[in-house]
């Protein structure tokens, strides 16, 4: 049984929330973070970001950090939130067009409600990442230091049509928000008109899972962990047993690739590379810059002439383990018979001569890193699948690390869930 519980959001006032809504803390770096801030001062980078107000070379997990995450949460509630007063569900709808340029429009309607602690320490939200602890113990920081959720996690279910009719008639109405962002996406949030629906459905579910925002969820429940065993008179009723989820139906969701990079090809030239490719799977020459399909994969190099060019790389069927859900990956088979034994990449978590490019980005930035020199090989992956990462979290599985790339993004600062 899944557990979810209406809160009273912390929100901004109408007229702000375009320039409140930010993106995710973990997707810019803080030169990128403060020029999307770019001075105004309701932009929420402030407060999940809040090194872009320091000096350049402030230590971002100094205490002066977390001090100022809490020093610009506060003016956001005092100055620029308001809360509602009493406890909702949420509609939260993101359309996109993806690829930008495609024509083709994207859209996801999630439910907004607190998940319990105790749901994600019984693994019954079930997740399929590693998560690091330098990591968990920042955003941990920062739940304590601004006693709340400023961020939400991104959760899917298994689709089910009494929700989905939920959120059809809760989308009728007139929104709280609704607004188009920078990057093109438009925004939409409505307040559901009744609770105890979205609750009986979710008490049906046997499980959840994380989809993006495993270090956030981690950090929510440690953070709220934390709490109850400084507490002498915990009840169980205490906020700080929830944390912000947003929940969407697996069926609507978008898992883009997650390319690698190599900076070298290990002592090889181009032409050995190429042969030894040969030995794994079927090696075509002018491929496309997209993997057409599972089991497959494009590279793109440049020969000894400087020329760049995309090859196909197809693994072949017969070799693909079907039957287990990790080795089956298309970004395992790659580590398994090219980036160790080939090109000498280690721990793909921690060999610094590989790299990572978002899907969003497209295979074009792969092509221009390479042509820059700033790598020697890159691959462009086909998309892992919403089935497969389920298949791996019902399994009790990890996946490799960079296997998802969820697009698009929630926007932060739009609903917060405050610990008391």
């Amino acid at each position: 049984m899944i557990r979810i519980k209406p809160f009273a959001a912390l929100r901004p006032r109408p007229e702000h929330a375009a320039r409140v809504a930010c993106v995710p803390y973990d997707v810019v770096n803080t030169v990128e973070a403060r020029a999307l801030a770019g001075g105004d001062p309701l932009s929420f980078l402030h407060a999940i970001r809040p090194e872009i107000n320091l000096p350049d070379d402030a230590d971002p997990h100094a205490p002066a950090v977390y001090e100022r995450a809490r020093t610009e949460f506060t003016r956001f509630a005092r100055e620029v939130f308001v809360r509602d007063e009493t406890p909702g569900v949420y509609l939260y709808r993101q359309e996109a067009e993806l690829p930008a340029g495609s024509g083709r429009t994207v859209s996801q309607t999630g439910i907004v409600a607190c998940c319990h602690i105790d749901d994600y320490a019984r693994g019954l939200i079930k997740k399929h990442e590693k998560t690091r602890q330098d990591k968990e113990d920042d955003r941990t920081r920062y739940v304590l230091a601004q006693n709340a959720n400023a961020e939400p996690v991104f959760f899917l279910y298994r689709d089910e049509a009494a929700l989905a009719g939920l959120i059809e008639a809760g989308t009728m109405v007139a929104p709280l928000y609704d607004f188009k962002a920078v990057d093109g996406v438009r925004h939409t949030v409505w307040r559901a008109s009744s609770v105890e629906p979205f609750v009986g459905a979710f008490a049906k579910m046997a499980s959840v899972y994380v989809a993006d925002g495993h270090h956030r969820t981690a950090a929510a429940a440690r953070a709220g962990a934390e709490r109850r065993a400084q507490n002498p008179r915990h009840t169980g009723d205490e906020e700080y047993n929830w944390f912000l989820s947003v929940l969407f139906p697996a069926s609507r969701l978008t898992i883009l690739p997650y390319h690698r990079l190599v900076k070298d090809l290990n002592g090889l030239s181009a032409r050995t590379f190429l042969e030894k490719l040969a030995g794994v799977g079927r090696v075509t020459a002018g491929a496309a810059a997209s993997a057409p399909r599972p089991g497959s994969v494009s590279v793109y190099l440049r020969d000894e002439t400087g020329r760049g060019g995309w090859h196909g790389l197809e693994f072949p069927a017969e070799s693909i383990p079907t039957h287990d859900p990790i080795k089956s990956l298309d970004y395992e088979i790659l580590a398994d018979r090219v980036l160790t034994p080939i090109l000498g990449i280690g721990d793909v978590r921690t060999d610094k001569r590989i790299d990572f490019v978002g899907g969003i980005r497209g295979p074009g930035e792969l092509q221009r890193r390479v042509d820059m020199g700033d790598a020697a090989v890159a691959f462009s992956m086909h998309p892992t699948t919403i089935a497969q990462l389920m298949a791996i979290a019902d399994a009790g599985a990890i996946m490799p690390p960079k296997s998802t790339w969820f697009e698009p993004k929630l926007r932060s600062g739009l609903l917060v869930h405050t610990l008391d």
